[in-house]
């Protein structure tokens, strides 16, 4: 029975073969800036209060000169159509369908013209190199198929160690072995329903991480293409800004002097992140610099992502200076049970869930939430 986000999680561990299921639940190295993002949210209570009338709640959630259904979206996550059929059109037009932001993923397999028809609305999120000639043509190709808000990915400067992925048998490239083989045959709903389809369309390629078609995913040259990032400065986050006329968004930071600098840059939003614990081991959970975060933002949208599973994760979130909420593995996982249906569903149980709460917490609006509600364990 499906009843909340982290049910999804245990369905899609028995559907998903072994590597690729490793790949979007692993974390670099100890797990230990994933695990952080749980024990940040879970170090702290919230104080309802009563007989405060709370008919006519609202969760509409505005965010830059926009307002979504919720005050969560779908962050972005590469690989999806490797999980799930056309895991990017099916996350995209259920975020439509749901009123909620998308981000697509520079690491996808959907090249991104297919998934903005799908989404008119959707994020497109980059990896970029430090080579000018590389951004212009990136951006001009985004701005061309009809993007209005680009998401830059800065906390990848080199490439993680992610030894729990080689372990679960998940390379980039993926390297086709006798157990790798083994792991997909005794998948065979997957296999049916998601290799297959996929396959008969050619081996599938990045489609996103460049101005032109990238690499297969069996080649070498993936890992090149995502490896040459480590001399990307905020030079070159400023002649982003002079290209790019949408919203432009930052993504990964954690330290509140970088969100103070996001803003002297013209950025319209950051988004704290540690990557979901995938880049670099210990590193803090964005929630405990939130609100020093929220300090250095001033007017510019702050986001956050990183372990958030409930109701009650996205309103402590918001408590200490949030705009919105993103969430990236429970609506992957949802693709993979059951497609477009159970994403939606799986939003509606997030949606449903802060919905209540406010009303558990005396309050009829996000606009009403503030640090009050918040008590240390």
């Amino acid at each position: 029975m499906l009843l909340t986000l982290d049910d999804y999680e245990q369905v899609a561990r028995r559907r998903l073969p072994r590597p690729l299921f490793g790949y979007v639940s692993g974390a670099a190295e100890t797990g230990a800036a994933r695990q952080d993002n749980r024990d940040a949210l879970d170090a702290w209570r919230l104080v309802p209060k009563v007989l405060r009338g709370v008919e006519g709640r609202s969760v509409a959630c505005p965010l830059m000169d926009k307002e979504y259904a919720a005050p969560f979206g779908i962050a972005p996550m590469g690989l999806s159509a490797l999980m799930a059929r056309d895991g990017d059109v099916i996350m995209a037009r259920a975020a439509k369908e749901a009123g909620i932001p998308y981000v697509l993923s520079g690491s996808s397999l959907t090249p991104m013209e297919d998934v903005v028809r799908a989404n008119p609305d959707a994020w497109f999120q980059a990896y970029l190199p430090g080579e000018e000639k590389r951004i212009r043509a990136l951006i001009a190709r985004v701005q061309a198929a009809g993007y209005t808000t680009l998401v830059l990915t800065v906390d990848t400067a080199v490439l993680a160690n992610r030894e729990n992925n080689l372990r679960a048998g998940f390379s980039t490239p993926l390297r086709v072995t006798p157990r790798l083989l083994w792991d997909f045959a005794i998948k065979p709903r997957w296999v049916l329903g998601t290799l297959f389809p996929m396959l008969m369309q050619g081996m599938p390629h990045f489609e996103n991480s460049d101005a032109i078609r990238g690499a297969p995913i069996i080649s070498k040259q993936a890992a090149r293409d995502f490896g040459r990032k480590d001399h990307l400065k905020w030079d070159h986050l400023a002649l982003m800004r002079d290209l790019w006329r949408g919203k432009l968004v930052l993504k990964g930071l954690i330290a509140p002097s970088d969100v103070a600098k996001a803003r002297a840059f013209g950025c319209d939003a950051v988004i704290l992140s540690n990557h979901g614990g995938r880049q670099l081991d210990h590193a803090i959970s964005p929630l405990r610099v939130l609100p020093e975060a929220r300090v250095q933002a001033g007017d510019m949208a702050l986001l956050i992502d990183g372990g958030i599973r409930r109701g009650t994760d996205v309103i402590k979130a918001l408590a200490f200076g949030a705009d919105m909420v993103l969430v990236g593995r429970p609506f992957l996982y949802a693709a993979t049970v059951g497609g477009q249906p159970m994403i939606e569903g799986a939003v509606e149980i997030l949606k449903t869930e802060v919905h209540r709460n406010l009303g558990l917490l005396g309050l009829r609006g996000l606009s009403e939430i503030s640090p009050d509600l918040l008590h240390p364990v």
